[in-house]
């Protein structure tokens, strides 16, 4: 789920991640795995945004594992090799605290190959850096703060702010989604008022849900059908087509035969 939902964020609001990354506000656009000629290592976690001049490597993790150094240095070989001309930036972004060493881990040693990339740990990172920009506003009750509630409270409270209503909508749900690593979901339902999350339940919730209905039905299509109640919950709440099929991966054109079915039913 939170591999999606930072790709989510990543891949519509990349201007702002290029202006924490990269220093400039460089207009990106999604790159597909495929172009590199060779599969994915985990495609689920892996984000690549390109420029004219540059490849923004990105994965998101909200706990260490040690093959990112080996995947971290496969990836710059293959983006060389489809974009020799292009520099390329590589960063991990650890979500949730932890005392790993694995976290501390930015190189790749092999005999005489050394493949060097950057580390963000959230948690040790200014909450006005995340507060500057819209869509990185759901990462700051994970920065280094003092009061994560009062972190949540700014965040809200901005989010309130922004006109565009499907913005809004989708920054509120990832925020929603994000600080339920770090706050109880009753703390969260209280600073995110009704009217922007709908007194929303968490997302992971939601799918856990629907995968233990599935699993009592004993069959694939009850976890499929599980999967659909919850993209039908998230609608409801007001969360855009885009996002809920970022998140459950069902397609836009799924979603609104959904949507045309829930509206039927509830007709009769």
């Amino acid at each position: 789920m939170f591999d999606n939902l930072c790709k989510f964020l990543a891949e519509t609001f990349s201007s702002d991640f290029a202006s924490w990354l990269l220093g400039e506000p460089v207009t990106l656009t999604e790159l597909s795995p495929s172009e590199l000629s060779l599969e994915p290592i985990r495609a689920d976690a892996l984000i690549l945004l390109q420029s004219d001049q540059v490849v923004l490597h990105l994965e998101f993790q909200t706990q260490p594992k040690t093959e990112i150094p080996f995947r971290m240095a496969d990836y710059r070989l293959r983006v060389y090799r489809r974009f020799p001309n292009k520099r390329m930036n590589q960063v991990v972004i650890y979500l949730q605290k932890t005392t790993s060493d694995l976290v501390q881990q930015n190189t790749f040693t092999l005999e005489r190959t050394h493949h060097e990339f950057d580390i963000i740990r959230l948690w040790e990172q200014p909450t006005s850096v995340f507060l500057q920009y819209l869509g990185l506003l759901p990462f700051a009750v994970l920065s280094e703060t003092n009061d994560r509630t009062e972190t949540l409270r700014q965040v809200a409270q901005i989010i309130s702010n922004i006109k565009d209503q499907r913005t809004q909508s989708n920054i509120a749900a990832s925020t929603f989604i994000l600080a339920g690593l770090v706050l109880n979901k009753d703390t969260i339902q209280q600073l995110l008022r009704k009217e922007l999350m709908q007194e929303s339940v968490t997302y992971q919730a939601l799918i856990d849900e629907g995968r233990a209905e599935g699993r009592a039905e004993g069959r694939a299509e009850g976890i499929q059908e599980g999967i659909q109640r919850v993209a039908v919950n998230l609608l409801k709440e007001g969360m855009s087509r885009e996002m809920v099929s970022k998140l459950t991966g069902l397609s836009v054109e799924q979603l609104q035969q959904l949507e045309i079915s829930e509206t039927d039913e509830s007709q009769n």
